[in-house]
């Protein structure tokens, strides 16, 4: 749940990245019971109800930075083995214990993750490199264990991986062929469909001025 902390330099700040470990827990649309959200604009809601990352990521992390990661540091709702960015599609559906979850989005990491680190680098390093996460939606509501297994049940036919899809958001935001990759997804959040509509429109309407000059 939301509660005060402190960043490395002693300022307060309010924020539920902190989770707690559960043996159990139940899965509903709206995410976890227990699961409280301190940011409502930019966390939570229907296409973010389960934020999940790759616990590979955090050796890679310690090493990079030298330093020891405390379980959840990215707030995540679940830490996953053996599903990568490269790996893992938006409009994938994945099985989850009683729950059925289906990837909505990457994540876009924001400043929590350096105010509870104390490592500015790293949230940068998580967006350069596209190793940010995803988000999902929740399909079938259920209880989810701590060793559930997580088996893939539907492949999303157009195989927008998260990583190809960070690349766009991050990397290459004028890439129109890109951007009409991942509108092409279905299963696409709502909020990234607006905004990449929005930033493809606006390139088509910048080229079109180009071309009639």
């Amino acid at each position: 749940m939301p509660r005060s902390l402190k960043t490395g330099d002693g300022k307060d700040f309010v924020s539920a990245i902190c989770k707690q470990a559960a043996d159990e827990a139940f899965l509903s649309v709206d995410g976890f019971n227990g699961d409280g959200i301190a940011d409502t604009k930019h966390h939570g809601g229907p296409d973010r109800a389960v934020c999940m990352y790759s616990d590979e990521h955090y050796a890679l992390w310690e090493k990079q930075f030298s330093c020891t990661l405390s379980p959840s540091t990215f707030g995540e709702n679940l830490t996953v083995g053996g599903m990568l960015e490269d790996e893992v599609c938006i409009g994938d559906i994945y099985q989850v214990g009683n729950a059925v979850i289906q990837v909505t989005q990457g994540r876009v990491p924001c400043n929590t993750i350096s105010q509870r680190t104390g490592l500015p680098g790293l949230m940068k390093e998580m967006i350069k490199t596209g190793l940010t996460g995803y988000l999902c939606r929740v399909v079938k509501e259920g209880i989810v264990h701590s060793n559930s297994i997580i088996t893939l049940l539907q492949r999303d036919p157009n195989n927008v991986s998260i990583l190809y899809a960070n690349e766009v958001y991050f990397q290459r935001p004028k890439d129109q062929d890109g951007l009409k990759r991942i509108l092409a997804v279905d299963a696409l959040a709502d909020e990234w469909k607006d905004m990449l509509i929005k930033r493809l429109e606006k390139l088509q309407t910048t080229k079109k001025e180009r071309t009639t000059r």
